[in-house]
Parts: structure tokens; sequence; C-alpha cells
């Protein structure tokens, strides 16, 4: 497990919640990457940026989405995002623990996110989340989709059922060639 900023104490009277690459060790084994992203509900981000320079951070530059790419005085990146989806607020207020025991966002809004990106590697991440998750997540998923983004259903089948599969193949199944 890498080791991240722990800016649970920096940041203790504001809902946050890890995002992004870091994200997916509560649902699946790490990957590598190289920054930290949390996201934080927009009205709260001067706040957020206010309490982590006073910790020593340092804004690096803004981020194209709203918010901003900060270093810790480690030299860790930290992109801060700013959100406004309707769902934010409920899911900042009831996030997951990863193994560190950070605040994590939960699943079904972890795929929302990633879904959204639509890039290569979130797409990977969604499928290799899926295949991990329990009928019971998997439910879960299905539903917060369903409300927020219904035209995301099929491709989250698709991506459900992509993440099952590999989950079946045996790690040493590619040795023989």
């Amino acid at each position: 497990m890498n080791p991240w900023p722990d800016l649970r104490p920096i940041l203790k009277e504001i809902h946050w919640a890890i995002i992004g690459g870091v994200a997916t060790r509560a649902y699946m084994p790490e990957r590598m990457t190289k920054d930290l992203d949390i996201i934080v509900h927009k009205n709260d981000g001067e706040a957020v940026v206010k309490k982590l320079e006073g910790a020593g951070y340092r804004i690096d530059s803004q981020l194209a989405i709203p918010g901003y790419l900060m270093v810790s005085p480690e030299g860790v990146e930290v992109d801060v995002i700013f959100g406004s989806q309707p769902w934010l607020k409920e899911a900042l207020a009831h996030p997951t623990q990863d193994s560190a025991g950070y605040p994590v966002i939960g699943l079904p809004y972890l795929i929302l996110l990633k879904l959204t990106a639509q890039r290569a590697q979130d797409w990977a991440d969604v499928s290799r989340i899926l295949g991990w998750a329990s009928d019971s997540e998997l439910d879960a998923v299905r539903a917060v989709v369903k409300r927020y983004t219904p035209e995301d259903l099929e491709d989250l089948e698709s991506l459900i059922y992509i993440g099952k599969k590999e989950q079946e193949i045996p790690p040493d199944a590619d040795s023989g060639r």
C-alpha cells in the first residue's frame, strides 16, 4: 500500500472523500497511481484550499475541471476536485473506509464518477472493481446508475460481465503460450 498524506486531521470539519486510483484500493487490489484525488462539495472548496495551505500544501495549478492540483510539503500531488453532482452531499456524508481508514467515496458513486470520466483507465478500473464486487454491491451500483445516469446501464452491465470473466481466468493461464 502506498503512503498517502493523511488529510483527516486537516479536513476534519469538512465532508470529503478520496476518489480516483487511490479509492479503488477499497474495492480491488491496489494499483499504481501518481497522485491522490479527493472530492469536496464546491461550496467547501475555498475552505479546503485554505486548510491545506495552512498545513503547508501549495497550489501548483488549476485543474481542467473545477479544482486545483496541490502539492504536499513532502512533494505528493493532491488533486482537490470541487464537485456539484446531485448525489454528492449524500455520498460525502456516508463514505466508505479503505484499508488505511481513509474516507473513500462509496462504490456506486465511484462507479458514476469513473463512467462519466470516460477515460480508458477509468473503464478498466470499473470492470476490475465490478469483478470483485458482491451481488449486493452490484445491485447498489445498478440502482444508483439507474437513478442518475440510466443511459449508462447497458455499458455497466457489459463492464460487470467483463469484470466477472476476468476473475475467472487463473493467474497463470497465459504462461503456456
